[in-house]
């Protein structure tokens, strides 16, 4: 059997309520379809998966026509589990340009962005085996490498939440490729054919083994924002419009990023958040939850200054200071003289901080308009009320 060409909205709105009334339907919470990259000496193995669109908790119509392509296609989704993948071919491409023709004409520029994947593939004369569909029913942990994709797209593209996305096991369903631009190459692939390929000028130029591609192989980043190296933000990581990131000691790891315009020249870590108009100072490095936090996933607020070569493994808030050379950490043992903190404490009245002079970093965590220093005489930790205004460049942000 095939979809019938649908001739109307109305026409699709009835197929689409067929489709969500059949017993034991899941409006899935994020669908795609991905052109994969398989391994070159195992053809089975996934190693990239490469969507031109991803759907997170939205365009459930779109769902709902790509589902009843592949019944049509005899492919029957199995909606007991967490995630269904599939292959598709030209004949649930037909089926889906078939329901989508009310829209077909107009789906162009930022309209019917789904409908533009169908077309897109339509225009190829054969998808063979490398078009894979991706449906998540639930955010379980991911068990195949296109799940695992979508879910870093849907960080990467700011439509999920840092630190909201179930990434468990992520790392034991990716393979560890060599690198070559975009292509993913098995490594055991390289060695078997090492001697040949190097011999007759093939062998490939790499530019990193990871598990985990570059963001900039998968997203195009907001006009303002600047990455000047490529190799500085994994896949996964989330940047917000304004962001530059320098060369040289800066990094951005997956599952973590910024909020707003920020200059980053130092290390933000995994599940490390920075928040609008604040500064990652040259080497810089905010701990992730693996590096020191105990677990404490570090949020930094906004209009913070973490000076050159700070280590901060606590959560910061607006308009804080860590100078240069210092860290910071929940054990770090900090001296606040008594007018400093009445003037903390009124900078932030629910914070309640007990009289003293002295005080354990996670005490600390969290509080606004702090200025974290060390003595040069005695080498002890300071924190003193900020009085200095954190600002960014706008022309460079």
């Amino acid at each position: 059997m095939a979809i019938e060409t649908v001739t109307s909205t109305d026409a699709f709105k009835q197929l689409v309520t067929e489709v969500t009334s059949q017993a034991g339907y899941r409006e899935p919470m994020a669908f795609g379809i991905a052109r994969v990259d398989r391994g070159q000496k195992n053809a089975e193995k996934v190693l990239q998966a490469n969507f031109g669109l991803i759907n997170w908790k939205e365009n459930f119509g779109s769902a709902a026509v790509f589902i009843k392509a592949l019944e049509e296609a005899k492919c029957t989704v199995d909606f007991s589990g967490s995630e269904f993948v599939a292959t598709i071919n030209d004949n649930f491409v037909a089926n889906a340009m078939a329901a989508f023709a009310p829209y077909v004409a107009e789906a162009t520029g930022d309209a019917h962005k789904n409908v533009q994947v169908i077309k897109a593939l339509a225009d190829m004369e054969d998808i063979g085996k490398d078009f894979r569909i991706v449906f998540l029913f639930e955010d379980a942990n991911a068990e195949s490498v296109e799940a695992v994709y979508l879910k870093l797209y849907a960080l990467s593209l700011s439509k999920a939440e840092l630190r909201k996305v179930n990434l468990n096991g992520a790392f034991g369903i990716l393979s560890n490729v060599a690198w070559v631009g975009n292509i993913p190459y098995e490594l055991d692939y390289l060695r078997e054919n090492e001697i040949e390929m190097k011999l007759n000028g093939t062998y490939p130029t790499v530019d990193s083994v990871d598990k985990f591609p570059r963001f900039l192989q998968h997203v195009i980043p907001a006009d303002n924002t600047r990455i000047l190296e490529a190799s500085k933000v994994r896949m996964g990581a989330q940047l917000a419009a304004g962001t530059t990131v320098m060369p040289g000691a800066s990094y951005i790891n997956f599952n973590a990023g910024t909020l707003g315009p920020v200059m980053v020249e130092g290390r933000i870590s995994s599940s490390a958040i920075v928040g609008a108009g604040s500064d990652v100072g040259g080497g810089a490095s905010i701990l992730g939850v693996l590096s020191g936090t105990d677990g404490n996933p570090i949020s930094i607020g906004e209009n913070t200054l973490l000076g050159a070569n700070s280590v901060t493994g606590l959560p910061l808030g607006d308009a804080c200071i860590v100078d240069a050379g210092i860290t910071i950490l929940a054990g770090t043992k900090i001296k606040i003289a008594p007018e400093e903190l009445e003037k903390i404490n009124a900078a932030n009245p629910e914070a309640n901080l007990d009289s003293k002079t002295t005080f354990k970093g996670e005490e600390l965590q969290g509080l606004d308009g702090i200025h974290f220093r060390q003595n040069s005489l005695t080498g002890e930790i300071i924190a003193r009320r900020s009085t200095r205004e954190v600002k960014l460049n706008a022309d460079l942000h």
